[in-house]
C-alpha cells in the first residue's frame, strides 16, 4: 500500500496539479477517483469541503491543491519544487496566489459565464493576465531556461499547467485564440508538456472538449 492516497477527479485541474507534483517527486500513491456529481458517502470525512484533491498521509488529511503541493514538497524534500532562497520562495508563492485568485477565476468566467458581456470582460481580464505572465513572470524570472524559474521545474509551473492543457476548451467554445501572441508562454507550455510526469496523465483536446461542453453554453462568444 502506498504512503499517500490522493482523492482526485480526472476532469479537475486542481487535482491534476497535485497528481503532477506526486509524479515529479516520484512518490508512490494510491488513486481514488471521485465522481463529483455523485460523491461517495463519507467523502467529507476525508475532504471537509467535499472537493478534490485531498490526500491521506498515514492518519493525516490535507486538502486544497496549493496547500497539498507545499505539504508534499516539505515532507518529501527531494527533488525540491521551490527555489532555495527566501525571495525565490516568496516569488513562487506570489505566482501561485496569482494563479488561484486572478488567472483561474478569469479562465472560469470566460468559459462558464452565460452573459455575453461578462464573457467579454473576463476575456479581456484573461488577456491582461497572459501579458502579465509573459512580461512580469516568465520575462523576468525564467532567464534562458524554459520554466518559471529557469532550468528547474517548480510548483509554479505545475500550478498553472493544467489550465494550459485545457486551453483548447476556451479556444473552441469561446474563440479565445490569443495564446500564440505570447512566445515565452508558448515556449514554457511546450517544455512542460514534454515532461514525463505530464505525458503520463495527459489527455487530448477531444477529451476536454467533450467533458467541458456542459459548462460552456454555446450561444455566446468571448472573443
Amino acid at each position: 500500500m502506498a504512503e499517500i492516497t490522493i482523492y482526485s477527479a480526472v476532469v479537475c485541474p486542481f487535482a491534476h496539479r497535485s497528481r503532477l507534483v506526486l509524479s515529479e517527486k516520484g512518490i508512490g500513491f494510491d488513486l481514488v477517483e471521485i465522481d463529483l456529481q455523485n460523491k461517495p458517502e463519507g467523502f467529507t470525512e476525508i475532504s471537509p469541503y467535499g472537493k478534490v484533491p485531498a490526500i491521506k498521509h498515514g492518519n493525516e488529511r490535507v486538502w486544497e491543491s496549493a496547500i497539498i503541493n507545499e505539504y508534499l514538497n516539505e515532507v518529501f524534500p527531494e527533488p525540491s519544487l521551490l527555489p532555495s532562497n527566501p525571495i525565490g520562495k516568496a516569488q513562487a508563492r506570489i505566482w501561485i496566489d496569482f494563479a488561484n485568485t486572478r488567472f483561474v477565476p478569469a479562465y472560469s468566467n470566460v468559459l462558464r459565464n452565460p452573459d455575453q458581456q461578462k464573457q467579454k470582460e473576463a476575456a479581456q481580464e484573461l488577456y491582461n493576465h497572459l501579458q502579465f505572465i509573459e512580461n512580469e513572470g516568465l520575462g523576468k524570472l525564467s532567464g534562458e531556461g524554459p520554466y518559471w524559474f529557469g532550468e528547474s521545474i517548480s510548483l509554479v509551473d505545475l500550478t498553472f499547467y493544467p489550465w494550459f492543457e485545457r486551453w483548447s476548451v476556451i479556444k473552441h467554445y469561446r474563440d479565445f485564440r490569443h495564446l500564440s501572441e505570447f512566445p515565452r508562454i508558448k515556449r514554457w507550455k511546450d517544455a512542460v508538456k514534454q515532461r514525463e510526469s505530464v505525458k503520463a496523465i495527459a489527455h487530448p483536446k477531444e477529451f476536454y472538449l467533450e467533458r467541458y461542453a456542459r459548462y460552456a453554453p454555446v450561444t455566446a462568444t468571448a472573443r
